[in-house]
């Protein structure tokens, strides 16, 4: 008589149970959060996130939005500000009044005219953000004091 067809019962072992795919996240203005956000739909940040962001779909950093700190995810569109460590698999779109600045790890970057983009960038199928660039080290002077060859 009394089964356990509930849909409002939760799991025992804590996971979280599937989401509407057409589901929108949404920080507005004014709202502050400090730690670790994790979404499985779409989020749009029009406040402030202190911490890590972890998405598996599409992040939207609104023009009032900031993000300090790491932001992993499918897609991102950013207007507003973001400042920290950045992994996009797929489309990272920088629009003309966004503010990025710190390590970008992106298969496909589109920056817009106007937008500032201070980063360390990796592009394409490289996955780990620490692929960098051999040409800074060896600029850098070794420990004798002597310059390393440029090739």
């Amino acid at each position: 008589m009394f089964g356990s067809k509930d849909s409002n019962i939760k799991p025992r072992n804590g996971s979280v149970t599937p989401v509407n795919p057409n589901a929108f996240n949404s920080l507005v203005q004014g709202t502050v959060v400090e730690g670790t956000v994790r979404s499985e739909s779409d989020i749009r940040v029009d406040g402030l996130i202190k911490g890590k962001l972890f998405c598996d779909a599409k992040v939207v950093i609104g023009p009032t939005g900031q993000i300090e700190g790491e932001i992993r995810c499918a897609n991102a569109v950013v207007e507003g500000k973001f400042e920290g460590t950045i992994i996009v698999t797929e489309l990272l779109n920088v629009r003309e009044n966004a503010v990025v600045i710190g390590e970008v790890t992106t298969g496909k970057l589109l920056v817009q005219s106007g937008a500032v983009f201070n980063v360390t960038c990796t592009m394409g199928s490289q996955t780990a953000p620490s692929a960098k660039s051999s040409v800074v080290v060896s600029k850098k002077e070794d420990e004798k004091g002597a310059k390393a060859p440029n090739n």
